[in-house]
């Protein structure tokens, strides 16, 4: 069984990490950082070690899962970082969503070592990651990803390889940019309704049976009409990874209008206070500029 090292115990890699121990991997994590979330998978069995460097020197595979690019490139390439304890034939597996270009950059420097790099950024927020059900897309060789498969399964129940170095980040963006965009459309459909007097309850009962069913409106509405906007993904997660996804779009000559403007109502959200609320609460932009809430019957 492939021993594994974790880097980045947050809102989403700490239950992942925790799927791993349960699936019987030998795990090692840094121990400087994020000490709640260590001190919690202790009983569990994790190694702690000092260093990212550390972490790299037994391992099979380095997952790791950070906030943004800086973050990976850093503890990646950085001084005591993964490389600077890598051995040939080690697998980094990077489950952030970051920039594909730094991503690209990361693998063709972990080569020159004889270490293979998958990015596979995961959707499915942190309800995912603790019921180890996320959507995990993969960009890199192949046979690595065949080789670290149950790494990956431990975390994840669709596994779907994109392409080649970068695919996968390529892909999370699209995958963020339609998320966005559906909770900008949810916002102004139900605003209509509660604007004109219709119950938002009934009007989600209504549109989740027809043609505009989706995750967003199953899952996440619910509680956006009771007020829940308790982070499963943080807004200005959100908001970071479209920054992302519009500079990819310029690089490789993609436009993006629509993506730019619901970007702004991200900026909006956070500037309002709003930062550390989960990505659904983009609602409240729109509701503020209608002057009703979608949370209450009009």
């Amino acid at each position: 069984m492939n021993r594994v090292g974790f880097i980045g115990l947050g809102i989403m890699g700490k239950p992942m990490a925790k799927n791993l121990l349960k699936a019987g991997f030998p795990v090692t994590v840094v121990g400087n950082r994020a000490r709640a979330a260590v001190e919690e998978l202790r009983p569990l069995g994790v190694e702690v070690v000092n260093s990212a460097r550390d972490v790299a020197h037994d391992a099979d595979v380095v997952v790791t899962c950070l906030p943004d690019s800086p973050d990976v490139e850093h503890v990646v390439t950085g001084r005591d970082g993964v490389l600077d304890g890598a051995h040939p034939g080690l697998i980094v597996i990077d489950m952030s969503t970051i920039a594909p270009a730094v991503i690209q950059r990361i693998a063709a420097k972990a080569a020159e070592k004889g270490v293979r790099v998958l990015d596979a950024p995961v959707s499915g927020g942190q309800k995912g990651a603790i019921e180890g059900t996320l959507s995990i897309m993969v960009g890199g060789d192949a046979r690595a990803l065949e080789e670290s498969m149950d790494v990956l399964k431990a975390m994840g129940k669709k596994i779907v390889h994109c392409g080649p170095s970068g695919a996968g980040s390529f892909t999370k963006l699209a995958n963020q940019i339609i998320c966005a965009v559906t909770w900008q459309a949810i916002a102004e459909g139900l605003i209509l309704g509660a604007k004109a007097g219709v119950d938002p309850a009934k009007m989600v009962e209504a549109i989740s049976a027809g043609a505009a069913r989706c995750w967003a409106l199953e899952v996440r509405v619910p509680e956006v009409l009771k007020g829940n906007f308790k982070p499963g993904f943080m807004a200005k997660l959100q908001h970071k990874d479209l920054n992302i996804a519009l500079a990819a779009g310029k690089d490789v000559g993609a436009p993006l209008p629509v993506t730019a403007i619901v970007n702004e109502l991200y900026r909006a959200l956070i500037t309002g206070g709003g930062a550390d609320l989960d990505t659904s609460a983009v609602v409240t932009v729109t509701e503020k500029l209608a002057g009703v809430e979608v949370r209450k019957k009009a």
